[in-house]
């Protein structure tokens, strides 16, 4: 479902949002994470560094991660997540399972 501009906005904003005070009070120790103008930008203690940005053209949130590379997702309203326009992962189980992976702690983002 392609959402209007003002939808997206929100909906995107609220998804970084709760990425962010997720993974800082998960992972606060492990890795340094901000949010600035609407990049969520995740830095891993080891030197790696996830991106997290809205796209606003495609109305998408673009991922650039330094285990899986580059990925793209799109809302779905029926299932209320973002999902990857490659496939059916979500932006949340892409994010909690490289995360658990590179620093050793189990995170839960759905």
């Amino acid at each position: 479902m392609n959402l209007d501009q003002d939808t997206y906005e929100t909906v995107a904003d609220e998804t970084l949002g709760r990425l962010l005070d997720a993974i800082e009070e998960t992972l606060g120790d492990s890795l340094d994470i901000d949010i600035e103008e609407g990049i969520l930008t995740i830095e891993l203690l080891s030197g790696g560094k996830y991106v997290i940005n809205k796209h606003f053209h495609q109305r998408q949130i673009w991922v650039s991660s330094p285990v899986s590379g580059a990925s793209h997702f799109a809302y779905d309203a029926k299932a209320e997540q973002w999902l990857s326009t490659r496939g059916e992962e979500s932006l949340s189980a892409l994010l909690a399972r490289e995360l658990s992976a590179v620093t050793g702690t189990p995170i839960d983002l759905s």
